[in-house]
This record gives C-alpha cells, structure tokens and sequence, in this order.
C-alpha cells in the first residue's frame, strides 16, 4: 500500500517509522512546505527516502497518483484546506487529531468524510495503547457492574516545540482542551458508550510560556484543568490536566467506578488494578496485572506503541473494505466537547450541548 505523508514535523515522523513496520507499507509521497521538515522525513526513511516524491501541497500530492492512503500530520487550523483535495481525489485518509479547530470545520470535515468513496479514520491513538484497550474491554464486559463515574488524569510535559511554535495559541490549536484533549473526551464517549450534554471546566496558563512572546503575543493556552462532562445515559466524567508535572511515574491513570467494582490502569506502567466492593470493614480483594506491550511498537513512536497498532488496523481496513473504527464523526465530537470546554474556561460557565448545536 502506497502511503503519502501531509506534514512531515514531530507526529509524521512518528508515522513514518511506524510505516517502516507495518507489513507491505510503502511511503512513497511528502508534502510540507518547511525545507527542515522534509529533512527529517527524509532521515527517517533512510534509503528509502531516494524514491520517495515530494510535494509543497496536499494538492499536488493528491494530483500525483502515487498513493493510495494519505496521513495528514498538519498543523490542526490547516486541516480544511488539507483535506479538501485528498477527499477531491477520493483517497484513503488518516487524519491526526483534532480533525479541525473549530466546529463549524469539523462539521465540513465530516460532512465530506462521509461522502467520499474512500476510508477515513481519526486518528485517536489512545484508543489503541494496549493497557488502555484492554481496560475498556473489561469496562464493556461488565466486570466493574455498570459503569457510573470515570476519571481520567494526564499529568505531563509541556507542550513540545514545533514549526514556528504554531502550538502555542489557541486560534492555530483550537485551544488545549480541543487540541491536547480531545483525546481524552474521545475515549469517555468510547467507554461511556453515550453523548455529552454538558461541560464544565475551570482552566487556566498558570506555569507554562508565561516568559515567551512572538510578535509581542504571549501564548494563551491553557496549561492545567479540572473537567467535568454529564452525559446523557447519567454516566458523569472527569478530566484532571496538568501540563507540569513532567515527574509523574505515570503519564495517564484512567479510572472506571461501577456499581459492582472499580478498575483502574496506569500508563505507561501498563497495570490494571481490579478492586470490587467488599462492604465495610471487610478485608480488600484488589487483583493487580500487568499489560505487555511489544518492544518494536514502543520503540517506533512516544504513544505507548499505539500509533503501531493503529497503523495496523487502518491498513487492514482498507484492504478488507471494513469501516473506520475511528469516524469523522468520532473526531467531530471529541472537538465539540474540546470547544465545551474552552468556552466554559474562559467564561466560568457550564456549557450546554445544545447550545452548539449537539
């Protein structure tokens, strides 16, 4: 399968060497205007770079006719302009999170997704870090009785430098909620298995790039938040953020409560920890294992091996006309509560759903 890479910066780096392992990949087109970005494209695939075509836009790749699948690892606000000649020339698209910056992008985005004749998938590489998997398995098995309250917590780096520091404010990002976590609103609507009616989030930039200034602006993203999102079945979640507290043994801990048990799992420790309702005062049965993931996955990219197996799922997808496990739609949403969640930063306010329109 001939792949083409729009953006070639931190994540299409990450995408390239995740290529290189996947069974019967080839990239064989890079589009990026930034000279420094194609270089380290270029040193990633190595030999193989020698064969592969390169392009400034996303339309002259798609005009080119060497691919058959494009990943688009752009910077979020030039999404639109990026997709609407791969989705013209009817390609199979894997398009890096958040699908767009604002609603009314991400409407278009899925609006054309689902007209095209080829596969588009949203790329939510949580979904598929293997600790992360499994512990949602077990939360749609039943074994924690039905699911009533999740809590999820990052506890992280900074944002990391890119091209122009493009990440630094919210109109190139969408904001952090929509750029950073919309990851996470994705995986509560998976593991709630229902739709958001209502955002509160109190968030601020406490810490981080308070000293930087371009063009004299001093970044506005937000740099750690509490985030709590009702939804419709009754189910209540909650996202706690920091992006300062790079020391923390570990990055993600994710938590489901149900009325018969609480699991918990811990990234990138890989562990489950199963603790059922014993009644007080009685002894605790918590149950502890450990989720292996493959050596070659993690080493290939710094999301817990997820891009890997996401790579593989997207591949067979297309090769067995099966549907995108990760629509349009999906990333749509996972904006909408992102852009929820920014407004009810900024003025202080629960948000409602339908106030945008969901």
């Amino acid at each position: 399968m001939r792949y083409g890479l729009v953006g070639s910066g931190m994540m299409g780096v990450e995408h390239i060497n995740n290529l290189k392992i996947t069974p019967g990949a080839v990239v064989t087109a890079l589009a990026d205007p930034v000279a420094t970005s194609l270089g380290w494209a270029r040193d990633a695939l190595g030999d193989a770079a020698t064969d592969v075509a390169t392009f400034a836009d996303s339309a002259a790749l798609a005009a080119s006719g060497l691919v058959d699948a494009v990943i688009v690892a752009s910077p979020n606000y030039t999404h639109r302009t990026v997709l609407e000649p791969l989705f013209d020339a009817g390609l199979n698209i894997l398009c890096e999170k958040p699908i767009a910056t604002t609603i009314d992008d991400a409407r278009w985005i899925a609006e054309r997704a689902e007209a095209s004749p080829g596969l588009f998938w949203t790329a939510m590489e949580y979904r598929y870090m293997p600790p992360a998997a499994e512990f949602i398995r077990q939360v749609h098995s039943g074994r924690i009785g039905n699911l009533r309250m999740l809590s999820i917590r990052e506890h992280r780096f900074p944002f990391l430098v890119k091209v122009n520091d493009w990440n630094r404010f919210a109109a190139n990002t969408g904001g952090t909620m929509v750029e950073k976590c919309c990851h996470f609103f994705d995986l509560m609507r998976l593991i709630v298995r229902s739709e958001a009616v209502r955002v509160y989030c109190s968030g601020a930039m406490d810490v981080n790039h308070l000293d930087e200034r371009y063009d004299g602006k001093r970044p506005d993203i937000i740099d750690n938040s509490f985030t709590t999102v009702d939804f419709a079945n009754g189910v209540r979640a909650m996202l706690d953020l920091s992006m300062f507290a790079d020391g923390a043994e570990n990055q993600e801990e994710i938590t489901a409560t149900g009325d018969q048990a609480r699991l918990d799992v811990l990234i990138p420790s890989g562990e489950l920890v199963f603790s059922p309702r014993t009644g007080f005062g009685n002894p605790k049965r918590v149950e502890r294992s450990h989720v292996e993931v493959d050596e070659t996955a993690l080493k290939a990219g710094s999301h817990h091996g997820s891009t890997f197996y996401e790579h593989q799922n997207f591949n067979r997808a297309i090769r067995e006309g099966l549907p995108a496990e990760v629509t349009a739609r999906d990333g749509l949403m996972a904006v909408a509560i992102g852009v929820a969640a920014e407004i009810s930063a900024r003025e202080k306010r629960v948000v409602e759903m339908s106030e945008l329109g969901f």
